[in-house]
Parts: structure tokens; C-alpha cells; sequence
């Protein structure tokens, strides 16, 4: 009884968060495949509202569709690696803060999973959506400041990402 009513008050609390989930509607600007040695790891794609790539701090969605299983400890590893070669990792505290808070709410992912992150008026929110046949997405996590928005999304989109081929893609071919 407990469990249906806990079931209850968090698609009461979560319904209304589905409502605003506006990113589903934009037009995409780009999409890009990550292959890593022999294996396909995911595939990306970022929507803007009017399809353009905009700033650091506009709104956007980068949607990533896992092609393969990865497990919660590697996926923040990789975050934790992107961000010392970008530079990010300078505050310490910070960004080890950024990465535990992550361990709290990242999902292991398998083939089909899906991990969006979408900035909305300059405020992050990350969702989650099992697989395709899972009708949304919902959101995990907090709601992520803009410094930490703009920091996660470097990972693909700062000129100077790891991978420049796959962000030139995502930005529909544009610098």
C-alpha cells in the first residue's frame, strides 16, 4: 500500500514536469555517431528551438541514444576525463561536487537507453527515457545550474572538444 501510494505522489509530482518538456518539439541541428575503436557507442543529436546551434547559454537539447552498454561508473569517469582535457576540472572542488551529484542519478545505460540534457532559460535538466518503446522521458536528477550546463554540454560542443569531427556534425556542419 505504501509503494502505490509513493508510486502516486511522484507521477503527481512528475506528470506536470513531463508537461514542459518543450524540447521535444524543437528542430534538430545536428546529429553525430560516436564510434570508439571497433565499437559504436552512441548516437547524438542537438535541437534548438529555431534549429540554429546558438551560444553557450541558449536553449538546446543534446539527445545521446546509447548503442551499447555502459556502465554508470564509466559514463562519469568519461566526464570526469573530457573535463581535464577541456580544462574544466581547474576548480577541483567543484567539479568532483558536479560528478558525485551525477553518481546519485546516472542510470547504467543499455542499447536503446536514452540520455538527454536539455538547457531551458538558462537552467540544465537532465532526462531519461529507458527505451524507444517507454513512452517520454523523464527527468533524473536536480535542476543543474548554468555553469554546470554550459560544462557538461563543452563536452561535445567547445571548439575545443576531444572529438571536433562530432561536433562540426552536431552543429549541422557549422564552426
Amino acid at each position: 500500500m505504501i509503494g502505490k501510494a509513493l508510486l502516486l505522489i511522484g507521477l503527481t509530482i512528475a506528470l506536470p514536469v513531463l508537461a514542459t518538456t518543450s524540447w521535444l518539439n524543437w528542430q534538430k541541428v545536428g546529429e553525430a555517431t560516436l564510434t570508439w575503436g571497433p565499437f559504436t557507442v552512441y548516437h547524438s543529436q542537438l535541437f534548438t528551438p529555431d534549429g540554429r546551434p546558438g551560444g553557450p547559454g541558449s536553449d538546446r537539447a543534446l539527445v545521446i541514444t546509447y548503442l551499447r552498454d555502459v556502465d554508470r561508473e564509466d559514463l562519469i569517469e568519461a566526464t570526469r576525463k573530457q573535463w581535464q582535457a577541456l580544462g574544466i576540472m581547474t576548480n577541483e572542488a567543484e567539479s568532483e561536487a558536479w560528478l558525485k551529484q551525477l553518481d546519485g542519478f546516472w542510470p547504467d545505460v543499455h542499447p536503446g537507453t536514452q540520455l538527454t540534457f536539455s538547457i531551458i532559460s538558462q537552467q540544465g535538466q537532465f532526462w531519461y527515457r529507458a527505451s524507444a518503446a517507454q513512452k517520454g522521458f523523464i527527468p533524473i536528477g536536480p535542476p543543474q545550474s548554468l555553469r554546470f550546463s554550459q560544462s557538461f554540454l563543452a563536452i561535445w560542443l567547445d571548439p575545443h572538444t576531444q572529438y571536433p569531427e562530432l561536433r562540426q556534425q552536431l552543429l549541422g556542419g557549422r564552426q
